[in-house]
């Protein structure tokens, strides 16, 4: 499997990462392990996952079970050295959080800790904050964001503070590189100016949702990810399952991700299906799967970008594998183009 670097940080990582999510919910352990092997053996070597983990639902007393899942793969002789493992650190209001429990220096050490006796590793190779501590227009917050209660200084000296402790965990081998998640333009673009100022290590990443159906990527931050050598760590590329065609004409498949989450955050909208219908029709017109269509799709953007998908089981991961060496032709591109203009935003 092609390699490519994650942001300035010189780690190489497959073009595809293993998502984790459902690790410890939908996913036994067993179940997770086998991923784990397969997708080695197929070229992986980069996998997501976070400290409140799993979902669907998230649960307090769940929080961790995810990495404590790959941590027992690790124990058990599972190779740490041929993968680069990434995790995070939730933010304010996750049940993985103290109540009113910020991202800050303290909390910041204290999460990554407890990850890496989780994870059975003495070091994390990037180390993501999930969502800022000010907000985030992610998960369908778009449509009514307003940043007018953030208080710049308080914001600007958190960072300060984030950044000066992420330089001494750095220092102390304990991560290699770190990145943001559900973050904004003006938020990265922050980091970067004071990383490069010489307050902290420069930020190589950033995890949004991407996909056919959310594009929110594609202005601002599509252009901070060109000049900046910031990669795009899309999550959600198969858009919940929509786009694998599984949910198609608004069904409810036992044991998916929909029948424990109906909405499947936000997704399901009266817009939704006809856009979920044009990008089928392409798949189909073309004799791709769908699934595979949608992950490879995130490979031709002009943009550094590695999408994330996750399975629930090893088959759904088998054939998401496949969009490794999936090439979509012009005539594919040119209809998700005209796709998209037709069915813009459509949740």
């Amino acid at each position: 499997m092609l390699r490519t670097t994650l942001g300035s940080s010189g780690i190489e990582v497959s073009r595809l990462c293993l998502g984790t999510m459902t690790w410890g919910s939908q996913t036994p352990e067993a179940e997770a392990h086998r991923q784990i092997d397969l997708a080695a053996e197929r070229g992986i070597n980069f996998m997501d996952t976070a400290e409140m983990y799993p979902v669907n639902p998230v649960r307090k007393d769940t929080v961790g079970r995810t990495e404590e899942i790959i941590g027992n793969w690790v124990r058990k002789g599972g190779r740490r050295g041929d993968w680069v493992i990434a995790t995070k650190i939730a933010g304010e209001g996750s049940v993985a959080r103290d109540k009113g429990e910020v991202i800050d220096g303290a909390s910041i050490r204290t999460a990554l800790e407890r990850s890496l006796r989780r994870l059975g590793t003495d070091h994390v190779d990037l180390y993501q904050f999930h969502w800022p501590n000010r907000g985030s227009y992610m998960f369908r917050k778009n449509w009514s964001y307003d940043p007018r209660g953030q208080n710049r200084a308080a914001v600007l000296a958190n960072m300060e503070e984030c950044l000066a402790t992420l330089a001494a965990l750095k220092a102390e081998g304990k991560i290699r590189a770190w990145g943001l998640s559900n973050e904004s333009a003006w938020g990265m673009a922050e980091w970067l100016r004071l990383a490069g100022q010489g307050t902290g290590p420069r930020p190589v990443t950033i995890q949004n949702e991407y996909s056919l159906l959310c594009r929110l990527y594609d202005t601002d931050l599509a252009e901070l990810g060109h000049y900046e050598d910031v990669t795009l760590l899309a999550f959600s590329p198969m858009a919940a399952g929509l786009l694998t065609g599984k949910y198609a004409g608004d069904v409810i498949p036992a044991g998916s991700r929909r029948e424990a989450n109906a909405g499947l955050g936000g997704r399901i909208t009266p817009r939704v299906w006809d856009a979920v219908a044009a990008y089928l029709g392409i798949a189909a017109r073309a004799g791709l799967d769908p699934a595979q269509m949608a992950v490879a799709w995130c490979l031709t953007r002009p943009f550094p970008c590695v999408p994330i998908f996750g399975a629930t089981t090893v088959p759904q991961l088998e054939n998401a594998l496949g969009a490794a060496d999936l090439a979509l032709g012009k005539e594919v591109l040119a209809e998700i183009a005209a796709a998209h203009k037709a069915h813009p935003m459509p949740y």
